[in-house]
């Protein structure tokens, strides 16, 4: 597994190959640039020669003497300046290759090598470095040249490389100082970056891994001075916070999960019990059969609806979002109550305006009406009625269903989409019902990035509000 430090750390290997290149770079262009410097200034020196010697042929009518044509060609002031221990040499050769004339500060060389004369004869210019009997390289110009009269010469400049020399060698010390330097401080560096990154990490993690079921209320410090790692800490506390309020809420759905199924169990239980006590008639039997087959019904009613809610709760929820119009599935939904209404002498209408179409799934959102239909069909006195509406409401689309039954009183509004919550009066009328259609239309609702809405009035009704976006927005009328 890799490692922040391991990173950080590459960083420093990855840093110091980057300054060995820089320093090769520069050390090969300041060697290239010092040497046609060098290069330059033997060839401004040669050809001052030249042209000298073509201005006053008769200098080489002293052939046997050391005689210098002037001393501003062999040492100017700027090369006393630039260079003050390097000197020139000038020489001059016939055709053949034979010593013609010679500065006083070269050495005698009789003869140019064969190899050195053929080469310059065909490139007319040429340099070539060579290292002279004390070790130190110098760097020569050979110049061929035609004087007055049509006679050819080959014309030697020679420079020393001593400054060139200790100059390049300054250089490499002052990168090898320079990038020691940059790197011993950029390892300092990177140890004290990886302190100050992995220790507040470090920090996170212990308080991560300390942590258990009955820790869910501690929070994270955000103790450090750096923005980042502030929003690291306030981002693990929220994954926290979300984390304690979801185990809460599973923990208190598991609490009245068992506790609304123990009541059919105990019953089954009990029947069972006194059954097997003694010897019963066919028709004893057949009652506690009878009772015990109600308690298993009331154990699958309520176990639907906890699968449901497992499947909304999920990471994934099961809904297929695809284009709909909502108005043939609501009149659908309309005509199979209307039989169960009229049975229980309640007018049941529904009453549409012209809405835009909606992402939904035909299969969950009709569930979610049929559970709000359900409730207000159940809730609703004889002679009442239920309607229900369909509209547009800015770029949503509203579905409403109100009744005419007892209302919901103020305290019992907030918690209606709590799992398993249902009201005094609902549990007076001793109703089949679970607690748990209302939380279902919720996650229905919210799976479908829509909401749902609830106002009453005690004794005048209710209306629950549905609220969908809409796909397309509706046409305005004229």
């Amino acid at each position: 597994m890799k490692s922040l430090r391991v990173l950080i750390s590459w960083s420093t290997f990855v840093l110091m190959a980057g300054l060995l290149l820089f320093s090769a770079l520069v050390y090969a262009a300041s060697e290239v640039l010092l040497q046609r410097f060098v290069d330059g200034r033997l060839l401004v020196l040669g050809e001052t020669l030249a042209e000298f010697v073509e201005r006053k042929p008769e200098l080489f009518e002293h052939r046997d003497r050391d005689i210098a044509p002037t001393s501003e060609l062999t040492q100017s002031p700027t090369d006393q300046h630039v260079l003050p221990d390097v000197t020139h040499a000038l020489r001059v050769f016939s055709s053949r290759g034979s010593l013609v004339w010679r500065s006083p500060h070269a050495s005698r060389l009789e003869s140019l090598p064969p190899r050195i004369l053929e080469q310059v004869r065909l490139k007319n210019i040429l340099f070539e470095t060579f290292k002279a009997p004390d070790g130190i390289p110098a760097r020569h110009l050979f110049l061929f040249f035609v004087g007055k009269g049509g006679v050819q010469y080959v014309l030697q400049a020679e420079t020393s490389l001593l400054h060139y020399q200790e100059t390049l060698n300054g250089l490499v010390l002052l990168l090898a100082l320079g990038s020691g330097a940059t790197l011993f401080f950029a390892w300092i560096g990177s140890h004290w970056l990886s302190k100050k990154v992995l220790g507040p990490i470090d920090a996170l993690c212990r308080g991560a891994e300390t942590m258990s079921d009955t820790d869910l209320g501690k929070r994270l410090p955000m103790d450090s001075p750096y923005y980042e790692f502030r929003r690291l800490t306030q981002a693990v506390n929220a994954v926290l916070d979300q984390f304690q309020r979801g185990s809460e809420v599973q923990r208190n759905f598991c609490e009245i999960a068992a506790h609304e199924m123990k009541t059919p169990l105990t019953i089954l239980q009990g029947n069972l019990e006194v059954a097997l006590m003694k010897a019963r008639t066919v028709d004893e039997y057949h009652e506690v059969l009878l009772n015990n087959l109600q308690q298993v019904e009331r154990l699958i009613a309520l176990t639907r609806p906890l699968l449901t809610l497992a499947k909304f709760t999920s990471s994934k929820p099961p809904v297929n979002l695809v284009p709909l119009v909502l108005e043939p599935l609501i009149q659908e939904i309309v005509d199979e109550l209307a039989l169960l209404a009229d049975d229980r002498q309640i007018a049941l209408r529904f009453e549409t305006q012209p809405v835009p179409s909606v992402l939904g799934d035909t299969q969950w959102l009709k569930q979610a009406l049929i559970n709000l239909l359900d409730n207000a069909l159940q809730y609703t006195p004889a002679g009442g009625s239920v309607t229900v509406r369909l509209q547009a409401v800015g770029r949503e689309v509203a579905i409403a269903v109100e009744d005419t039954g007892h209302g919901i009183e103020p305290e019992h509004i907030p918690h209606l989409f709590e799992r398993f919550y249902r009201t005094d009066w609902a549990r007076a009328k001793d109703t089949a019902g679970t607690g748990l259609g209302l939380p279902i239309v919720k996650e229905i609702m919210e799976a479908h990035g829509g909401s749902i809405a609830v106002t009453s009035e005690v004794n005048k009704g209710s209306i629950f509000t549905l609220r969908l976006p809409a796909l397309t927005q509706p046409a305005l009328s004229a």
